[in-house]
């Protein structure tokens, strides 16, 4: 939802990635950013109404993301999307920070306009694949992002590490850095960056991106 610069750029950035995508906005006059090489749908209307969500291709979709230049509007937007249609990967960018903790603690994940980035957008929308944040001098070593299934919470920290093969270097909670703990576990909406073999990284994604086999207890 949102067709300004950052809107058509992450559209044009995931659609090049290979993925269908809708776009919605007020404006038809917005659509004209992404080029006539663009072949997904364009919605004209409100982001946050049911009946313009369905006609997006809402029931179908993977992920969705709310950058229209409104903070209120981005967030119904998204709530819309997560529990009305049930669409469980979804961002919203944010213009005040200081939201951030508030719209977190909903479940959504918020990215501040001062750290934004069409690349980190996307890394949120499809984590799987996407571009590590850092590679060591040798190449073996990356640290990325991993989108981790909510089956997890509640897990310890050392558990996930045990199934990606990998070590945590940190994770987000809140909009706050942490350095996890051996105690720490596993919340709702916390962002959690491994540290792996880069030969391990798909692997690992796709380990913490399904539910986990039941406690052994």
């Amino acid at each position: 939802m949102g067709c300004g610069r950052t809107g058509a750029t992450l559209a044009q950035m995931i659609e090049n990635r290979g993925h269908t995508v809708s776009i919605i906005d007020q404006n038809s006059d917005s659509f004209r950013r992404l080029g006539s090489h663009f072949g997904g749908r364009r919605v004209t209307g409100v982001g946050f109404d049911r009946d313009t969500l369905v006609e997006a291709g809402i029931k179908d979709a993977y992920a969705f993301a709310a950058v229209s230049n409104g903070d209120n509007s981005n967030i119904l937007s998204a709530r819309v999307a997560r529990e009305t249609f049930g669409v469980s990967n979804v961002v919203a960018r944010i213009y005040d920070p200081g939201r951030a903790e508030v719209y977190q603690r909903l479940g959504i994940p918020t990215v501040a306009t001062v750290r934004w980035t069409a690349d980190q957008m996307a890394r949120r929308l499809l984590p799987v694949g996407a571009a590590p944040e850092f590679r060591d001098a040798s190449g073996a070593l990356v640290l990325s992002e991993v989108r981790v299934h909510l089956g997890w919470v509640g897990r310890r920290m050392e558990a996930i590490e045990d199934a990606a093969r990998g070590r945590i270097a940190y994770l987000t909670r809140l909009g706050e850095g942490i350095v996890p703990g051996a105690d720490t576990v596993y919340q709702e909406g916390d962002l959690v960056y491994l540290i792996l073999k880069e030969s391990d990284l798909p692997e690992a994604e796709a380990v913490l991106a399904a539910r986990p086999d039941p406690e052994e207890h």
